[in-house]
């Protein structure tokens, strides 16, 4: 079993900066610095949907990369988020990705952990858990493949507000952060058998203790902060990505 997990968010590829989609992806070159096991918690894509003979492309960087830290041992899960849950059996078959089913409860990193993307968690907007349940269910994906990729990616890149996100700074953080704090709290008190609650989405990299021995970690995004966290049964500590060999 894996005893360093390196968890990672909210890169948004597709839609992110040039900038620091190349850092990402000089990340990925070298994570097997800091663990053996590599959680990424939703929105590795800014959108990402498997037809069933098509995939978006644009992507082969970070697919042959995660291909080849799969091919070198690392164990590599996968939270679909609100912008890429509809991965399946290309991320599985293809890259040697395990796609989890939100909420997951595993062990990483020797900790036993509650992982979700975020969206939709706590007192959320009732009509986009509505929303949120019927794009992912098997109607709603079976609905979206009948739209051409042509016209059906466009569309849905359209929709994204990452590229607002990223040029209006990290000032939009903190009323999602705070729900989902809260959140982590509730889970807690809800599962006596979880020490570490790991969620995402809200862009903003924390790591509080919320009972003796059992914490709460969010590890940011790479649109503002290029920032990941390493778990262990020792630690659970926050970085931040500074380029190839630093750090």
């Amino acid at each position: 079993m894996p005893e360093r997990t390196v968890v990672v968010s909210d890169i948004h590829l597709g839609a992110v900066a040039e900038e620091n989609a190349r850092a990402f992806l000089a990340f990925l070159d070298e994570a097997d610095r800091w663990g053996d096991e590599l959680l990424i918690n939703g929105d590795l894509f800014d959108f990402w949907f498997e037809y069933g003979q098509v995939i978006p492309r644009g992507q082969l960087d970070v697919l042959v990369r995660l291909r080849r830290l799969v091919e070198g041992g690392m164990r590599i899960l996968f939270m679909g988020g609100n912008h890429d849950a509809w991965g399946g059996s290309f991320l599985r078959d293809e890259v040697g990705i395990e796609v989890l089913a939100e909420p997951a409860r595993r062990r990483i990193g020797g900790r036993r952990a509650y992982i979700a993307h975020g969206d939709g968690l706590g007192p959320a907007d009732w009509g986009y858990r509505i929303l949120r349940r019927a794009a992912r269910s098997s109607v709603g994906r079976g609905l979206f493949r009948w739209v051409h990729p042509d016209l059906g990616l466009p569309l849905a890149r359209l929709a994204s507000g990452t590229r607002r996100a990223q040029a209006g700074g990290a000032r939009n953080e903190s009323p999602r952060a705070s729900l989902l704090a809260r959140h982590a709290v509730e889970v807690l008190a809800a599962h006596e058998d979880v020490d570490l609650v790991v969620f995402g989405h809200s862009h903003r990299p924390e790591v509080a203790e919320l009972a003796p021995g059992r914490f709460y970690l969010n590890s940011g995004d790479w649109l503002h902060h290029n920032s990941f966290a390493v778990v262990t049964p020792d630690e659970i500590r926050l970085e931040s990505y500074r380029g190839p060999g630093e750090g």
